[in-house]
């Protein structure tokens, strides 16, 4: 029977000792490597192409998630675990965006962690019940229709308004200023707000939206 040919990624030194330890009692399972960084783990693999790579998330110099998609992106039949301590729901999406095939935490028993580097190898992903529905939960957000924006005349201010409907009227920023009692830098500012809040460049394009959009009864 081949072995399942695995590496270890961790930057501390004695997990790796103890893992190795665990994993070498097991016959089907020979360890061909270890990594104490993400880029130490991107330059072994390439060098070993191990079946399965037991990756840690926290490490110096390359992260295990950056690691990940970078030894995927060159050897995609590799299967990488991640083994961490970090259960949060951020470090998860990450990992199994970057192509890994398992989550697991650290204090997985070892029955568990034999189980999901056979299933790995064979090509399969590992996910558990737990994990399985946060991911639903999550691909549910995801896929829901997001809220229509607010429609942006709706931010405008009493006094934006009165300023885009002269605008729109062709009154140039003196009119305006003498028709609100305000002086032409104040205009100057109110036109600046609405121009960002409309998302245009200049009065005539501020203009052409208000009426089109029906933003202003221009009469």
């Amino acid at each position: 029977m081949n072995k399942i040919r695995v590496m270890l990624a961790d930057d501390h030194a004695l997990f790796r000792e103890g893992l190795r330890s665990l994993l070498e009692d097991m016959p089907e399972i020979e360890i061909v490597g270890e990594a104490e960084d993400g880029l130490e783990a991107i330059r072994r693999a390439a060098e070993l192409s191990p079946d399965v790579i037991l990756m840690d998330i926290n490490m110096p110099v390359v992260d295990g998630v950056e690691a990940t998609r970078t030894i995927l992106r060159e050897n995609s039949g590799i299967g990488v675990i991640i083994l961490t301590m970090y259960p949060q729901d951020e470090y998860v999406f990450q990992a199994l965006k970057a192509g890994a095939k398992a989550y697991l935490l650290k204090d997985t028993r070892s029955k568990e962690l034999l189980h999901t580097i056979r299933t790995v190898y064979q090509g399969q992903a590992v996910i558990s019940p737990e994990l399985t529905a946060r991911l639903l939960d999550e691909f549910r957000r995801l896929s829901e229709p997001k809220a229509e924006s607010k429609p942006t005349y709706q931010t405008l201010t009493n006094q934006e308004r009165r300023i885009l409907t002269l605008v729109a009227e062709g009154a140039s920023n003196k009119d305006i200023a003498v028709e609100l009692g305000l002086s032409e830098r104040t205009v100057k500012n109110y036109l600046s707000i609405i121009f960002q809040k409309l998302q245009v460049n200049n009065r005539t394009e501020a203009a052409i939206r208000a009426v089109k959009d029906g933003l202003v009864d221009t009469g």
